[in-house]
């Protein structure tokens, strides 16, 4: 046995050098650019969190399990890694054991001989070549070849993913030759439990040559593998557990992340602000946490699947987004460690160098860029918490204000934004008129919430301004006087929460009216806030505090559910229609309020609810978030289409939500239906405070 453990020390110290070597590479390379010191923090102050993400996602695989049976088929390859350790503790502990010895019936100190562990090695080695083959039934299945965009493997490295597949077989089978050789040999450190180790045993011939040969080729593959893992998609075995250690809790949804530079706020007014530094025009700008994006990536396209913009035919894949920027970074990698010292480079490396992270020849196009609706259906369904929006923001925010360069009629919305403080550029004075159309007082604020004023209502610009919204704002007050909840609005001194400005990429100009509103909050005394928009909702509740704002915020169909469950709001009248319910991506997937709008429906008497194919965190966006309300859609089939589509596949007598965007973009999707004859006359979209509304109210 002397020999085989030479074999086997030589191949282990050479493989783990180049592991090792190639680990050290992807480090460094990944720390060329600026720190991100908000997320170790981040971590260090919620362990407690972090302990439960990793159990949760890493451990648990609560988001792959979610898509059985590849979830499954996942989860169990995934703990035959974990699990089998043991197995190579008892494969080194051997050679070197029958070295010394000359007999390699090594086993574990005091867990080494139960039967429970031969049981559990055994079982999840035959539930990972299970797996295996299940994986390649699903790519075959979902080939690109065949299903062209429709496959979630579309743009994935595929002869990588089958080489993968290919050496954890070879890990598998020469396992249990191993096992088997040394079983028949009487050298299994079980009597019992390694069902099938011992059942090879009683029928392969005792040789030590081949139990000697069958161990060298266990620990060669696995060491093989090991230099692939480091060198291909496969490195998310090693980074996703890093990546989700890092990621922002509850996950990377909800409010978008601050500016930063060199790792700390941007303040506009400090006069060194250098500005060409403001967000990310060059792949060397990507924080660490950035590349362990990229590092994590398993090509599984999960994220593409679920895309609004790629379904609809666009050219954005957040799967593709994240590889272009990989597969780039490692192309200059060499020359982003020498500190981009370029004296030596020739005419291509040059070219490829200077390549715009965004441009028409970049490594991004723009109409990627600007497809993405910020909807977070690729952060959710990411298994490895991968935050996709965060860098297209941070690519949009160099467009923006570095370069000027962005969608010409997003122009007139800042615009708008910079003079009157909405999008549409309406008057303030314009914001109270809907008080008019009321038969009751609604408190206008002058400068102090009156004392026995429990909310705010913010009514955001669409239920301001736009008339289709103002039924919902007309609503909701009705509702809150009738459950007898006392609210104050701003009125004129309400201004634009500063979402389509930020999710636009013009930074500056959110935080100058995010101060704006929160100094105006802060004077009037505000506490507790109700908002009908979610992206008002988020905005307040998710992104105010970055700045100092901070409060107690409300959905409008939370304030009400709340409201109808402590019986202050009793719906009577019946309405007999069916009705199915659109989840407004702010909403749903990025606060996680799926339930309340539900519950409130389920409480009208007469309402048969519906549930579209893609539904909560399923749900297709509508199209108008990332700022998309005011840009043209001149690419693939209208987003707001494609979901109108769905919901009549329900045969619906009503369409519901509960955004203001969202009753705009599928309104118009709806009446144009109505003019081709595709959708009945009747059929409307409203909130689900108006449904709640008409039963409440006794009929005249």
């Amino acid at each position: 046995m002397l020999w085989v453990a030479i074999i086997g020390l030589v191949m282990t110290v050479l493989a783990v050098a180049v592991a090792g070597r190639r680990a050290l590479f992807l480090y460094k390379l990944a720390t060329v650019g600026p720190p991100a010191p908000e997320r170790l923090e981040y971590a260090r102050t919620h362990a407690g969190e972090e302990i439960k993400a990793q159990l949760v996602e890493v451990f648990g695989q609560k988001k792959l399990l979610k898509w059985t049976p590849s979830g499954v088929a996942h989860f169990f390859v995934m703990w035959a890694f974990f699990i089998l350790l043991t197995v190579y503790v008892e494969a080194y502990g051997a050679i070197v054991q029958g070295a010394i010895t000359g007999r390699p019936d090594f086993h574990i100190p005091l867990i080494g001989q139960w039967a429970v562990l031969g049981f559990l090695q055994d079982f999840i080695a035959v539930a990972c070549l299970l797996g295996l083959v299940a994986f390649a039934a699903i790519r075959i299945k979902n080939s690109p070849k065949t299903l062209g965009r429709g496959s979630r493997f579309t743009g994935s490295h595929l002869g990588g993913a089958w080489l993968v597949l290919f050496m954890i077989f070879n890990i598998i089978w020469t396992l249990f030759l191993a096992r088997g050789a040394a079983a028949a040999n009487g050298n299994s450190p079980y009597s019992s439990g390694a069902f099938v180790s011992l059942a090879l045993g009683d029928v392969l011939p005792r040789s030590s040559l081949l139990e000697e040969i069958a161990l060298l080729l266990h620990i060669g593959f696995m060491l093989v593998f090991l230099v692939i893992v480091v060198n291909s998609k496969h490195l998310h075995i090693f980074t996703a557990p890093l990546n989700v250690l890092f990621s922002r809790r509850p996950d990377g949804l909800g409010g978008a992340p601050e500016l930063r530079v060199d790792g700390k706020p941007v303040d506009f007014e400090d006069e060194d602000l250098d500005a060409e530094r403001l967000g990310r025009g060059k792949i060397g700008d990507t924080t660490w946490k950035g590349f362990l994006d990229f590092y994590s990536c398993t090509e599984c396209g999960r994220c593409q699947s679920q895309c609004p913009a790629w379904n609809t035919d666009k050219p954005l894949s957040p799967k593709m987004l994240i590889l272009d920027q990989r597969d780039h970074a490692f192309k200059v990698a060499p020359y982003l460690l020498a500190g981009a010292d370029t004296s030596h480079a020739d005419t291509d490396v040059l070219a490829l160098l200077e390549k715009p992270l965004v441009g028409e020849d970049g490594v991004i196009h723009p109409d990627v860029l600007w497809s993405c609706t910020n909807c977070g259906a690729c952060v959710e369904q990411c298994p490895v918490d991968i935050e996709h929006i965060d860098h297209i923001l941070d690519m949009r925010r160099y467009q923006v204000m570095v370069e000027s360069s962005f969608p010409s009629e997003a122009g007139v919305m800042v615009k708008n934004l910079e003079n009157k403080g909405n999008p549409w550029g309406m008057s303030e004075m314009k914001r109270a008129d809907w008080i008019e159309e009321l038969d009751f007082e609604v408190q206008l604020i002058d400068e102090k919430m009156p004392e026995d004023t429990e909310y705010l209502f913010w009514v955001g610009c669409a239920g301001a301004l736009e008339d289709r919204a103002k039924k919902t704002t007309k609503a909701v007050a009705e509702l809150l006087h009738i459950a007898g909840v006392k609210f104050a609005v701003l009125g004129p001194m309400e201004a634009c929460s500063g979402d389509p400005a930020r999710r636009l990429g013009m930074e500056y100009l959110f935080n100058m009216l995010a101060q704006q509103n929160i100094e105006t909050l802060n004077e009037a005394g505000v506490k507790k806030i109700v908002a009908t928009c979610p992206h008002c909702f988020n905005t307040l509740a998710n992104e105010y505090p970055q700045l100092g704002g901070t409060y107690e915020v409300v959905h409008h169909t939370q304030l009400l559910a709340k409201l109808v469950d402590e019986g202050k709001l009793t719906p009577i009248t019946p309405i007999e229609e069916k009705i199915t319910y659109h989840d407004p991506c702010f909403l749903g997937r990025h606060n996680k309020v799926y339930s309340q709008p539900r519950d409130i429906m389920s409480k009208v008497p007469g309402v048969q609810t519906q549930e579209m194919h893609r539904h909560k965190d399923r749900g297709f966006c509508c199209g108008a978030g990332g700022a998309r309300m005011w840009m043209e859609e001149r690419i693939g089939k209208r987003i707001n289409t494609e979901r109108v589509d769905e919901a009549l596949t329900t045969n619906p007598d009503t369409v519901s939500t509960a955004c203001p965007f969202c009753m705009v973009m599928l309104g118009d999707a709806i009446n144009e239906k109505k003019n081709n004859g595709e959708a009945k006359e009747s059929l409307e979209v409203v909130d689900v405070a108006q449904l709640l509304i008409k039963s409440v109210k006794t009929p005249t």
